[in-house]
């Protein structure tokens, strides 16, 4: 038994590895948390005379740089003049150089929303008439990178490091008091306390480049840093280091004179004490997420916040005394092993945990999504239910556990009794022994050791030497050494009766499976933490439809958008393709092509055409194959139109040397 803890453990470890780099590197773009939802002039506007400024208005608010906002020419030469301010709301605007000649601009951004996620994308308005542009916008942003990946995971594990610190110290005080005083449980605790502290001081080197250039050669830019210092974040990391400060007192009294105060009151006043601390501690650890970050922006923050502080530490108290109840079932010595009782009392704790779970994040889930489609519809409404779908998987496992834990507290008892029967008969046999042997050396043993002095003498003759022989001493360290052999055996013994307990076995195993679940299950919290709420990116799908919808309503200007969101079936094959006809009349058009990610984020692919047909009148398909402009656009002049109907307009997108698809959509057109 003792041979397979060390694979079980590693292979949790592993799981937690390699769930940390899949769901982390599947992150990408969609850790914004602001949306674009208008700007002017709008995405492929042709605008007649140059304006004087642009403007971008966003789901939240956003913090802004000096380069947050940037216009470029067709040269690729910035134009833009002074530094971006908010002019109202959520609108930001920078102004530009006057007298501007014409051709196709490109408009980049990159601020960090109100959530401290950064934000970055780019489009492209013309001037008189649209041009080729040398701009080429990368679709990587900081958080694609390395300093990203390293951001990701140091999210995860200042998770980690909170859940086995708050939830391990909360055990050993709640359920298991004797835990105090065991080595792997110790352990188990300081390693999350470090975890957290040394997660913290990277994130917080690590928040400068991540949110400006992405650079690992920023990460140790003191400049970066004092900026950093200066926001939202920035103050609830350094917030964070000071509790954990205070942490480290709490685990020094909790594993030092907690485990050494012996009088029953005054352990009970010092339970208490250290209860209040630690509540107030864990509770303000869990604010600098709270405060920082999807909680403190959006629909009724002051709610959600102490909701939000609610969940983390429900999450703790039940994932991280998981943690410390496999520690104790594998880890603990024999001569104190986790008892029965304590597995029921985490029981409960976790039981209630769960129920507080399900209220704060029915509470959370309706307030990021907003509508049922999101569930379906949004990244962040899919990895809900991927997250909703491991807590039921992991509710069930726990509840084999608390069977497991039942089976448990009742056979424990007989087994004390045949345990105290054996050890009455060992005791028995050897005190009667002992009797004998004195009777036949003279009441006190004086010949055996005279026999062995005499004997390791080296006369030969079976006589005591009148010389010291030094017998005292080694007879001493032979007995130590025997004590210590018999101690070892009862060791091993005791352990042995332990791990042949079937039922003790059985919750070894399933509780072993629930840490195993645990790890995915916040690996998909971490990055749900990281994807812009669905609730968010709904809203700027809808401004921007009510844009187009603008745009060709009554008294505008004729021209027509289509939006069509189409899937190649392959890598990065989702998107929205987005067809711009202006005027939209019989005769000469002007056609721009856009192609976004499901996030609003520009990106270029291999191929992309179309076809218009007028199937009432058995005209086309007339075949359109745009030019490329710039990241995710492409454009084509002179597109005829040979008579006003109802037509169809047929995108093929090709997103691979294999991956394409053809998305259809019908327009008055004329």
């Amino acid at each position: 038994m003792t041979q397979t803890i060390a694979p079980r453990v590693r292979a949790v470890v592993l799981l937690f590895l390699a769930a940390a780099c899949a769901l982390l590197a599947g992150a990408g773009p969609a850790s914004a948390h602001a949306a674009v939802t208008g700007s002017d002039p709008g995405q492929g506007a042709v605008v007649k005379e140059a304006p004087a400024r642009i403007s971008l208005t966003f789901s939240e608010q956003v913090a802004l740089s000096d380069d947050s906002l940037r216009v470029l020419d067709p040269q690729g030469k910035r134009v833009d003049t002074g530094k971006p301010s908010n002019v109202s709301g959520t609108t930001y605007a920078v102004r530009l150089h006057s007298g501007l000649p014409d051709g196709t601009y490109t408009v980049a951004y990159q601020v960090v929303s109100a959530d401290s996620h950064p934000v970055t994308g780019a489009y492209t308005f013309s001037i008189g008439a649209p041009s080729k542009t040398s701009v080429t916008v990368s679709g990587q942003t900081t958080d694609d990178g390395v300093v990203g990946w390293l951001y990701g995971f140091g999210r995860y594990v200042s998770y980690a490091g909170f859940i086995v610190m708050v939830g391990g110290a909360a055990f050993v005080l709640a359920c298991w008091q004797r835990g105090s005083g065991v080595r792997p449980v110790q352990r188990f605790v300081v390693s999350g306390w470090l975890a957290l502290t040394a997660s913290t001081l990277a994130l917080l080197l690590l928040r400068g480049s991540f949110t400006s250039s992405g650079k690992v050669a920023d990460i140790l830019d003191l400049s970066l840093l004092g900026q950093v210092l200066q926001t939202k974040t920035g103050a609830a990391l350094v917030s964070r280091l000071l509790l954990l400060a205070a942490a480290a007192l709490f685990i020094a009294v909790l594993f030092g004179a907690y485990d050494k105060r012996e009088d029953a009151q005054e352990k009970r006043d010092l339970t208490f004490g250290l209860a209040i601390g630690g509540v107030v501690v864990a509770a303000g650890l869990a604010a600098s997420w709270a405060m920082s970050e999807h909680a403190s922006v959006g629909l009724q923050a002051g709610i959600a916040m102490p909701v939000d502080i609610a969940h983390l530490l429900a999450v703790a108290a039940w994932l991280g005394g998981l943690g410390a109840l496999l520690t104790a079932l594998y880890r603990a010595p024999a001569d104190t092993p986790v008892d029965p009782p304590a597995v029921r009392r985490f029981s409960a704790i976790a039981f209630g945990s769960v129920l507080a779970l399900i209220a704060t994040g029915t509470y959370q889930s309706w307030r990021q999504l907003g509508s049922w489609s999101a569930f379906t519809d949004t990244r962040y409404g899919q990895l809900l239910l991927a997250k909703i779908a491991l807590v039921a998987v992991l509710v069930g496992v726990a509840w084999i556990s608390r069977r497991w834990t039942e089976r448990l507290a009742e056979t424990v008892p007989a087994a004390a009794e045949r345990e105290k029967a054996r050890v009455g008969e060992g005791a028995a046999v050897t005190g009667g022994s002992g009797a004998a042997a004195t009777d036949e050396n003279g009441g006190d043993g004086s010949t055996d050791t005279a026999v062995e002095a005499s004997s390791g003498s080296g006369s030969g003759f079976g006589v005591a030497s009148d010389e010291p022989s030094g017998s005292e001493p080694a007879d001493a360290e032979r007995a130590a050494q025997l004590a210590r052999q018999r101690a070892a055996r009862d060791t091993a013994l005791q352990k042995r009766l332990r791990d042949a307990d079937p039922n003790r076995f059985g919750l070894r195993r399933s509780v072993l499976a629930e840490a195993g679940i645990a790890v995915v299950l916040l690996a998909v919290t971490t990055v749900l933490t990281q994807t812009e709420p669905g609730r968010t990116e709904q809203e700027a799908k809808a401004a921007a439809s009510n844009s187009a919808s603008a745009s060709t309503g009554p008294g505008a200007s004729g021209a027509l958008t289509l939006n069509m969101p189409f899937d190649t079936g392959g890598e990065d094959g989702k998107g929205i393709v987005t067809i711009d006809l202006d005027p939209a009349r019989v005769g000469d058009n002007e056609m721009h092509v856009y192609v976004e990610r499901p996030n609003g984020r520009a990106f270029d692919i291999p191929e992309v055409k179309v076809d218009f047909t007028l199937k009432a009148k058995n005209i086309g398909p007339l075949p359109v194959v745009p030019d490329h402009i710039a990241t995710g656009h492409w454009s084509a002049s002179g597109v005829q139109i040979p008579m006003a109907g109802d037509w169809q307009v047929d995108v093929t997108v090709r997103t691979s040397d294999i991956d394409e698809v053809t998305v259809t959509k019908n327009a008055q057109i004329g």
